[in-house]
């Protein structure tokens, strides 16, 4: 497993290799809470299949949040007497919290979790790994919202699943399909990078995480699953369908503010066409140009509407400098985040005055076409007016691009890779709020019990 090339960077994705038998490749982490009964025969079955079925050396690691049962006694139980068992206990409640620690803390190179009851078909575990272990993907998902699923359950936990997954989509923009099935992974170097950005410690971490992974431009692999409901889930619906929607503001929050370092979270994309070098082109041009005039033909739009609103009470000049000004605060800030990238509020005061200089000029362009026209005739239709207008800011708008390109948000790759270098070694090394392993110092938690070696290889087990 390659070691990242600098605190909070991600290196290229490679497959693992296959030579050191006796150390765990996969972390299966399954959190408990109250479980006494049902832990037992889930730990029993995955450890049988991972040995049958599985060709890399793993570990399973069942994470306790804090129960108040049996279910401490039955995990040291099975941590002594199964190979690659270990137990974590945490003081705190959180499904989260639990995933996060143990991921935090686990040195195997590609780390999962399943939920104890086992609705999903095993036979699924080796289709949702093999995609981080070749490489191809950073985090892999079970769906049962997949055409090809075959999902057994309750008509009120389908509608609520598909609700809630169209409010993703609606909301977040997602694009991956399932976000509750207690099925996932995730390759570690993402899970050191990825986790500390993640708040939230309960039912919403999954799709907080999958929801910044993919904002971020990580791939994502998902499997449909064989699922069956489990009728004795002891999951408060309403409760965790609250905590959900306000999970969803403050994540779709963060977003709109740009306040969160996705940035940290790319890769080298290796051989993907559009990191290639092509002659004369300058490096991001093509997709800069699409953004510009998407967000360029929306404030136009945008420009139009207004311009017919202000002239309703005032002469056509003013009516075209308050639109311009309005709709040229709203195509920085547009342009700002969308066509160029930058994220985060700094520089954001110094953009804008930036781009009020390139507004002024745009005034300039449009409010001398209406001078010429009205030289030329002393009341011209307000067709032609708009005519005018609209020829004036195409000019104005290549101009804008070329100036926002050049001078407002200019690439400078070298001195922000150095500054940025420096800013996540400092952030980073200081660990700030977060341990050395990426987990809240206030989580109180115990290391895991000193258990036999957590794994041997699988064909030493049987």
């Amino acid at each position: 497993m390659p070691t990242d090339s600098s605190p909070g960077t991600l290196p290229a994705r490679e497959h693992l290799p296959a030579d050191d038998a006796g150390t765990p490749v996969l972390d299966i982490v399954i959190p408990v809470y109250n479980e006494e009964k049902d832990l037992g025969p889930c730990v029993l079955r995955l450890h049988e299949h991972l040995t049958r079925t599985f060709p890399y050396a793993f570990s399973i690691t069942i994470a306790d949040n804090a129960s108040t049962d049996t279910t401490p006694r039955v995990a040291a139980r099975l941590a002594a007497e199964l190979p690659g068992v270990g137990t974590f206990r945490l003081e705190q409640k959180g499904r989260g919290r639990a995933l996060r620690t143990v991921w935090s803390a686990s040195r195997a190179p590609v780390l999962a979790y399943m939920d104890v009851d086992l609705s999903t078909d095993l036979n699924a575990l080796l289709p949702l790994v093999a995609p981080l272990i070749s490489g191809h993907s950073d985090l892999a998902i079970g769906s049962r919202l997949s055409r090809s699923s075959r999902v057994v359950r309750g008509a009120k936990r389908e509608f609520i699943s598909r609700t809630y997954n169209l409010i993703l989509r609606g909301s977040l923009q997602a694009r991956f399909s399932d976000a509750q099935c207690g099925f996932k992974a995730i390759r570690r170097d993402v899970a050191q990078v990825l986790l500390p950005l993640v708040e939230d410690t309960g039912w919403f971490f999954d799709t907080e995480m999958l929801v910044l992974a993919e904002r971020a431009g990580l791939r994502i692999h998902e499997v449909p699953v064989d699922w069956v409901d489990d009728p004795d889930s002891t999951v408060h619906i309403v409760r965790t369908a609250a905590d959900d929607l306000k999970g969803v503001w403050r994540v779709g929050k963060a977003l709109a503010t740009g306040s969160l370092p996705l940035d940290r979270l790319t890769r080298p994309f290796g051989d993907d066409p559009r990191d290639r070098e092509i002659q004369d082109v300058p490096r991001g041009l093509a997709r800069q140009l699409v953004g510009f005039c998407v967000v360029g033909g929306l404030s136009t739009l945008f420009y139009l509407l207004l311009y017919s609103a202000f002239r309703q009470f005032c002469g056509s000049q003013s009516a075209n400098a308050l639109a311009l000004l309005v709709s040229a605060v709203a195509n920085t800030a547009a342009n700002r985040r969308l066509t160029f990238g930058v994220r985060g509020r700094g520089g954001a005061v110094r953009h804008q005055a930036q781009g009020l200089v390139v507004f002024a000029i745009g005034l300039a362009l449009t409010s001398g076409s209406l001078a010429a026209l009205n030289a030329a005739s002393s009341s011209p239709a307000h067709s032609t007016e708009l005519a005018v207008l609209i020829a004036a800011n195409l000019a104005a708008t290549v101009l804008r691009f070329l100036l926002f390109r050049a001078w407002v948000f200019p690439d400078r790759q070298g001195s922000y890779d150095a500054h940025d270098a420096y800013d996540a070694h400092n952030t980073h090394d200081s660990y700030g709020a977060y341990g050395p392993y990426g987990a809240h110092w206030g989580d109180s938690a115990v290391p895991l019990q000193p258990v036999r070696p957590r794994h041997t290889d699988p064909r030493e087990a049987r």
